[in-house]
């Protein structure tokens, strides 16, 4: 199922609790917005977590719905509140309490990609970043609150496994003297977004494939696993960040010599975590 705003694989038979999702591999970059935008192709798609969704596409052959955004982040950030506007790249916009992702130019409709590039000259109106939000950004969250509910009612469970890319450069920072630096870093928010059972076996999978794993440093999850991370419901967000040199030419945006390889052993990981979400199943779902 496509359309603008998002599209979303589903098995023939939902056999899985585990809800695959990638809200920021879009890269439908419309001729409109390049030419808005004073920043070159390459520049642009910088923000972009490139090659995501191949990584994991599989999902829906092992049972698992798999939710892939069409719009690129630099353009629209489904991570974000639809109310996390930017007065300072939409007109109009009043100026809100401290916000650190809007003060750092990453609010709803961005400002800036990777290392503080501005995106546009000017500023944009109300009426288009309104269009944005409207077009793109409550069809893709109407579609996952609909899958988590979905699941919810028939497996007594959901667990939403969002998938992102970091900047190898991301991971430095948390990297201790004498250790290599993760991977993978996964993020519930502290435990408030997903059970512990659910991390921890995923960390496992991860593990177990020959990656470094870290949890919540330096990416501890944002909007979507706080609005879909409720574990009292039954429904749980883990936020999965990739360390993108393992797979891309960061400066070229595209594959690089790894990736098919990296690409198997992801539909390895995949199935495992759709497996995951066939255990232990209350009786109500039988």
């Amino acid at each position: 199922m496509t359309n603008d705003a998002y599209t979303l694989t589903l098995p023939e038979v939902q056999t899985s609790c585990m809800v695959f999702a990638s809200p920021h591999s879009g890269r439908n970059y419309s001729h409109a917005f390049l030419r808005r935008t004073v920043l070159d192709d390459l520049q642009i798609r910088s923000s972009e977590d490139a090659f995501v969704d191949r990584l994991v596409a599989p999902a829906a052959k092992y049972g698992s719905p798999f939710l892939a955004a069409n719009m690129p982040r630099a353009f629209l950030d489904l991570n974000r509140a639809c109310d996390e506007l930017d007065p300072a790249v939409v007109q109009g916009v009043r100026r809100p309490g401290h916000n650190p992702r809007i003060a750092s130019g990453l609010g709803v409709i961005p400002r800036v990609v990777a290392n503080g590039r501005a995106i546009y000259a000017g500023k944009l109106s109300m009426e288009e970043a309104s269009a944005r939000i409207e077009q793109y950004w409550h069809p893709y969250h109407k579609c996952l609150g609909t899958l988590m509910e979905e699941t919810n009612r028939t497996f007594g469970r959901a667990v939403l496994v969002d998938f992102h890319s970091m900047p190898h450069e991301a991971v430095q920072s948390v990297a201790l003297v004498g250790f290599a630096r993760p991977e993978v870093v996964l993020g519930d928010r502290f435990g408030a977004a997903a059970g512990g059972d659910i991390v921890d076996r995923i960390e496992t999978i991860f593990l177990e494939a020959g990656l470094r794993v870290s949890r919540n440093a330096p990416f501890a999850g944002a909007y979507i696993t706080q609005v879909y991370g409720r574990p009292s419901r039954g429904h749980h967000a883990i936020q999965i960040e990739i360390d993108r040199a393992l797979y891309m030419n960061e400066q070229f945006v595209r594959p690089n010599g790894n990736f098919d390889s990296f690409c198997q052993l992801m539909e390895k990981v995949v199935a495992e975590i759709s497996d995951l979400g066939r255990q232990e199943l209350p009786l109500a779902a039988e």
